[in-house]
């Protein structure tokens, strides 16, 4: 007798998805058991039965539909959405969906060849047992970006290149006829081509060679390339910006308000470039003061429609890097014809408010103006003559060669605008703003754009003082606008209310260092965290607390819709100030004459998109500028790998404790695993990892003693030895 034959085609996996899939993967068609089978390559009772009873289950949990006896198909729009995919480090990802509650899991075999910040489709499976909510990408909408920074291991006749990106789950296979000229070892831009159905990595072909990992040059370049912004302008923009009349020509001023005549003044960082804008002062005969806000009349010079136009809506914004300034314009309008530079007549559009001595706005009137700036101050000047009440400069703060007396009439202006600012800034605080004056790093550079030192730039009262008029005018502008009706387009700068459980976490943290919030109303919450941020002044903790508090806030955006700023405590707001390096402020500029003109409301649409751009284009340059001081204080670190610094514990994780040097704010990580002493466990709740036999605590905030282990300057990271506490150390 012959024993019966095993059928060995069996079903693997997950029946239910495979069934899905298949009825997904062509959503017009009608399906039986037979034909599910035939597809899964099954062809024993079993597997048939197990088939018609997971159709019958399916159905009636209504994930797929019945259309008549025995046949099935799927509900084509069930379970889809579209969201943006955010990847982790780990390899999976999740995708953010409007319509739902929770981030959709996307586990790293579900990707589908999406990226970091791809615009998905997705199918969203049903929880039954599961604890969240997870879904598999069905197809990619829009890539985010499609060149990508990386080093080259290149083969005998091909390559791969291994991505910067934590997030980037897979390198570049590149054929050698799309090396262009690149070598072994070289950091590269790779272009995405394709990802072949079973190719193991997705095809790219070189487009630039940006040069050996390390050197400063390449890196600067990398950072920009990372971010896909650009360096140079394309020579036909420049040809176009050259081209353009400069000139302060008589029939244009006759269409403007002149106010050549009243005493104007800049005040600026001493290594300024560029002045995009002045403030005019003078006293009126019934005791007011007409202050004017005078801004470069970019619209002026950039027209809608042409390639210098579209040049700057693309870039949005100019990008700040520690060793440079990437323009959103050519020179010729920055740094030229569009910089109020003393001394020289320019057409500006202006904010005029007539203010009195208690710096309340009585009159006001906005329009476009022809200016002369009689003189520029950095702003250390300024603060001497805020502080000492005299217009003669020393030379160790002159931007000047030789110290020089500053006339009485500017002095008086610069003491009678602090003066007002300081009043207008306590309003501004009664009134629920948020004092964020952040400690900003700086650097010292040599001719070769090394680091040979560090410095923090606080804000005085000179800064503040040109602040509080520049926010003076953006509500102002702001309101004349919105608070017309019928409702006119326009370009706001909104900024949300805080989320709940982030302010939450925030007083979790503080509370270690015996601080309190009060988060029971806006007022109480915002007076308490700007006593939060004066009690930290000059304190171990004050660095991290400052950034903790700005990351607990929502983040600012340009947008049609007005929803006030939460942060300055403004019912309307809007950026009116620096078209020379914000596109924003552009449209904010064209959008008012627009309505000084008597025209039709614009198009909302329009200027939504462009609004976000212009906030995607934003972060992206923030996230560059930070990379770059990031990339600036490994480098200074590394010629300091032998000395011992007191730091501070900025952050704990299950796998390093983060420290924030005291003296330079330059931010590394002890891994755990080099902490030989003992072995350490990880306590989320209390933000500290702790010894098993010693029971050695390391907090957040505790100070310890480190030294340098590794700068990394390619993936501008700091790794630190940890010598012990502040207490241990200092002991011994």
């Amino acid at each position: 007798m012959k024993k019966k034959k095993k059928n060995k085609t069996q079903i693997k996996g997950d029946l239910s998805r495979s069934i899905i899939d298949i009825l997904r993967n062509n959503p017009g068609k009608t399906y039986n058991h037979k034909q599910i089978a035939a597809v899964l390559g099954v062809n024993d009772a079993s597997s048939r039965n197990q088939i018609i009873k997971k159709l019958a289950q399916l159905a009636a949990k209504k994930q797929i539909e019945q259309v008549d006896r025995g046949k099935f198909k799927i509900d084509s729009k069930r379970n889809y959405y579209t969201g943006v995919l955010d990847l982790t480090t780990k390899g999976y990802g999740y995708v953010m969906v409007e319509e739902l509650a929770d981030d959709i899991f996307i586990a790293a075999k579900d990707l589908n060849a999406a990226f970091d910040g791809d615009t998905v489709e997705i199918y969203v499976y049903n929880r039954r047992r599961r604890k969240r909510s997870e879904g598999e990408i069905t197809k990619i909408l829009k890539r985010k970006r499609t060149e990508f920074v990386g080093t080259l291991q290149q083969k005998k006749d091909f390559g791969f290149v291994v991505i910067d990106d934590n997030s980037m789950y897979t390198d570049f296979f590149v054929s050698g006829s799309k090396l262009n000229g690149a070598k072994d070892g070289d950091k590269v831009v790779v272009e995405f081509e394709e990802w072949p159905e079973k190719a193991d990595s997705p095809f790219g072909r070189i487009t630039r060679v940006l040069g050996t990992p390390g050197e400063h040059h390449t890196e600067i370049h990398s950072i920009l390339a990372q971010y896909g912004l650009p360096h140079d302008f394309p020579e036909e923009v420049e040809e176009f910006a050259n081209k353009i009349d400069t000139s302060i020509n008589e029939e244009e001023i006759a269409k403007r308000r002149d106010m050549r005549d009243v005493l104007t003044f800049t005040i600026d960082p001493r290594d300024a470039k560029d002045f995009d804008d002045a403030l005019s002062f003078q006293s009126l005969k019934n005791g007011n003061y007409e202050i004017g806000i005078h801004i470069a009349d970019v619209s002026h010079y950039l027209k809608p429609g042409t390639i210098l136009d579209e040049e700057a809506f693309e870039r949005a914004t100019s990008v700040y890097l520690v060793d440079r300034v990437v323009p959103m314009l050519p020179e010729i309008l920055s740094n030229n014809a569009c910089s109020l530079r003393p001394n020289e007549e320019k057409f500006t559009f202006s904010a005029v408010f007539e203010i009195d001595d208690n710096a309340n706005v009585k009159d006001q009137w906005f329009g476009r103006t022809v200016t002369y700036s009689d003189e520029r101050f950095a702003y250390e000047e300024a603060q001497h003559i805020i502080e000492t009440g005299t217009g003669t400069i020393p030379d160790d703060i002159s931007i000047r060669k030789h110290a020089y007396t500053v006339r009485g009439a500017l002095v008086e202006a610069i003491c009678t605008l602090n003066r007002l600012a300081k009043k207008m800034r306590s309003r501004r605080m009664r009134e629920g703003a948020i004092s964020f004056d952040k400690v900003e790093v700086k650097f010292n550079l040599n001719e070769e754009n090394n680091p040979v030192g560090v410095f923090f730039k606080t804000a005085k009262d000179s800064n503040k003082l040109i602040e509080e008029f520049m926010l003076l005018a953006n509500r102002k502008v702001a309101e004349f606008i919105g608070k017309q009706k019928p409702k006119k387009t326009f370009v706001y700068r909104c900024h949300d209310e805080p989320d709940e459980e982030k302010l939450a976490a925030l007083q979790n943290i503080v509370g270690r260092f015996g601080h309190q919030l009060n988060l029971k109303d806006r007022q109480s919450t915002t007076s308490s965290l700007n006593k939060l941020l004066e009690d930290v002044q000059g304190r171990k903790e004050q660095n991290m607390v400052d950034t903790l508090a700005i990351r607990s806030m929502s983040k600012a955006y340009y947008g049609t819709e007005n929803i006030g700023h939460y942060g300055l405590a403004f019912d309307f707001y809007t950026h009116f100030t620096s078209p020379i390096r914000r596109y924003p402020d552009v449209m904010v500029h064209r959008l008012l004459q627009h309505y000084l003109d008597k025209n039709e409301s614009a198009s909302e649409e329009e200027y939504e998109d462009k609004c976000h751009h212009s906030s995607e284009m934003e972060n992206l340059a923030s996230n560059a500028e930070r990379d770059s001081i990031k990339y600036m204080q490994v480098k200074f670190m590394q010629d300091h790998e032998d000395e011992e610094f007191l730091g501070v514990i900025s952050g704990v994780t299950e796998w390093g404790i983060f420290v924030e040097i005291v003296e330079n704010k330059c931010e590394g990580m002890i891994r755990l695993r080099d902490l030989n002493d003992d072995h350490y466990e990880y306590d989320p709740e209390e933000f500290s990892v702790t010894g098993r036999k010693t029971g050695k605590t390391y907090t957040l905030g505790d100070e310890v003693y480190v030294k340098v282990k590794n700068a990394d300057l390619v993936k501008r990271h700091l790794d630190f030895t940890l010598l012990g506490s502040r207490d241990e150390v200092e002991e011994d």
